[in-house]
């Protein structure tokens, strides 16, 4: 059973920046992809960033890209999310998650794990 715990979230004023750490426990080789998604208050979870395991190949929403990165230590089984230039509208819960089926995926329902959340709010 493969368990995340996710870290570093907290308050920032816009402009900021954040470094989330997602620790996975129990994964094993056959685990293909780590991702980030958010949700934001009354609004729906969304893609935020994703890598691929193996190979590092990543991928990011375009209200992100150029702004966040996503890296993985595979010694550490640990994934970041190094957050720049924060705006209030970044504001969410930020989960982790780890999928098992594919390479690299924007899709929710492709991660086959989920870690409980760090909550980021960034202040104008």
């Amino acid at each position: 059973q493969v368990q995340l715990v996710e870290s570093g979230g907290g308050l920032v004023q816009a402009g900021g920046s954040l470094r989330l750490s997602c620790a996975a426990s129990g994964r094993t080789f056959s685990s293909s992809a780590m991702g980030w998604f958010r949700q934001g208050p009354g609004k729906e979870r969304e893609f935020v960033a994703t890598i691929s395991w193996s190979g590092g190949k990543t991928y990011y929403s375009d209200s992100v890209k150029g702004r966040f990165t996503i890296s993985r230590d595979s010694a550490k089984n640990t994934v970041y999310l190094q957050m720049n230039s924060l705006k209030p509208e970044d504001t969410a819960v930020y989960y982790c998650a780890d999928a098992l089926h594919v390479t690299y995926s924007d899709v929710d329902n492709d991660y086959d794990y989920w870690g409980q959340g760090t909550q980021v709010t960034v202040s104008s």
